[in-house]
Parts: C-alpha cells; structure tokens; sequence
C-alpha cells in the first residue's frame, strides 16, 4: 500500500470536518538542534538529578515500561512550565499552562502512554495526540513513536507548544492546529491515539482512524464513576470489532468541538 502523504511542521486543519481533505499547511519549519537531553541554564536546580527521583516515583507508582521510564526521565519537563512553576515541575501535578488548560501529572502521562503501548517490544507506529496543551506529552511520545501527529484547538496553546518544542530535535513530531473531535484523517490509520481530553464517549473519527491491531487510550465520563466522573477506557481495534476496558478514575479538561 502506498505511504499517505505526510503533513509538514506546524500544519492548520481547516475548519471544516478533516476527513474533507481541505486541511492546508501553514508553513515547514525544522525545529532547532538542542537535544533533549540538554542541561538546564540558570534554573538552581539539579534537573538530571531531578527527573532521575521522577522515575523513581513513577517505578513505586506501578510504571514497568522501561521505554517509557527512560522516556520521562529524558524529557525536561521544566521547559514547558511558566519559570514562576519551574520549582514544581517534577512534583507529580498538574500544573496551570494557561487558558483554563493544565499540564498533566507525569503519573497521569507515563500511565496512559504505557497502556498506549501495552508492552510493545520496540517504537509504535504512528501516533494521534488530542490535545497538544503545551507539548510536553507529544516530546515524550516522539521517542517512543515513528511519528506523532498532535491537533489543539486553543490556538493560545497551539503556539505555545510550538514553541516550547522549538528547543528540541523533535522531526517526527506535527503539530497540527484544528478541532481534535475529526481527528487527522490524512495521518490515518493510526497505530495508537491518546487523548488529554474526556466527553461522554470516543468520537467515532477517532475509532475509524485507528489501525487494526491499534490500541487509543482516552479518559470518558463513565456512570461507574462518583458523580459520573471520568475514568481511562482503553480501547483495542481488531479485525473482528471493538475490545473496550474501563479503568481507574481520572480527571482531565471537558472534550470540546470548533477552535477558539
């Protein structure tokens, strides 16, 4: 089968639904050379050392993905918090990243991508972020995808996570300005598809966009939970339908249709 074409860095959906092939690039630009393993200039703070006490807490929390644990302890999540929060960035919160938006706890991120995963000896394929937020999630999942496609539809957020990426060698990450509910149709089929945002259920782009033998990881409303509360359903597509597990409780920013 041959390869779809893939979409430049950053690219804008249009408004209308994605799966409508109007989608247009707004302009190619390479993200600049500071690895990601680069030290901290001028933040008192030991980050290395840091993120290794992260790990260790990620580890008695109950993440075994080696991948994943190597994965969190790379990436320097003070770089994608305000500097008044940079003392807080390694403490398992959320944090405010403006507009109402949060960055999620690094518990939350190394759960969900290590579900998203579900043991895979080596790199998933290509993956649908929805909900850039500040980027943080998408550095992460670019070492441990071929690719990742990211959407956000608070453009505020949009261009904060560009650049909050621009830091990074980061090539076979796209992140794609639009409404999230279509999902990418142009990147499809996906090998995995997280989600930083919960609804009343799984948007059916997003179902149909996923591979077979692809997994997507999201946090719905769910009645079993207090209040009606939002847990992590896990959702595995194969050749003869859908194989759904709803997880533990959590909380994310409500799932919303348009731009803003």
């Amino acid at each position: 089968m041959t390869e779809k074409a893939r979409a430049s860095f950053p690219a804008k959906l249009s408004n209308s639904r994605v799966g409508d092939g109007r989608a247009s690039a707004l302009r190619a630009s390479s993200l600049a050379s500071i690895p990601l393993a680069s030290r901290p200039q001028g933040l008192g703070m030991d980050s290395v050392a840091v993120r290794a006490r992260m790990v260790q807490l990620l580890q008695k929390q109950g993440i075994v993905d080696a991948e994943v644990l190597k994965a969190m302890g790379t990436v320097e999540r003070h770089r994608f918090v305000d500097s008044a929060l940079v003392n807080q960035a390694y403490e398992d919160t959320s944090l405010p990243i403006g507009l109402g938006q949060t960055i999620s706890k690094p518990g939350v991120v190394s759960r969900m991508i290590e579900l998203l995963r579900s043991g895979s000896a080596g790199k998933l394929g290509r993956v649908l972020e929805i909900g850039t937020g500040c980027g943080y999630q998408a550095a992460v999942l670019s070492l441990l995808a071929q690719e990742v496609y990211s959407i956000e539809r608070l453009r505020g957020l949009h261009d904060k996570a560009r650049e909050n990426l621009r830091h990074f060698r980061l090539a076979n990450v796209h992140l794609l300005f639009g409404d999230g509910m279509h999902g990418y149709e142009k990147g499809a089929p996906y090998a995995g598809i997280i989600a930083a945002a919960g609804g009343d259920a799984v948007p059916q782009a997003w179902l149909d966009q996923l591979a077979v033998g692809g997994r997507l990881v999201a946090p719905v409303h769910s009645k079993a939970m207090a209040g009606g509360g939002q847990a992590l359903l896990v959702v595995d597509k194969t050749a003869n339908g859908y194989q759904q597990s709803l997880l533990e409780a959590v909380h994310f920013v409500p799932l919303k249709s348009g731009v803003a």
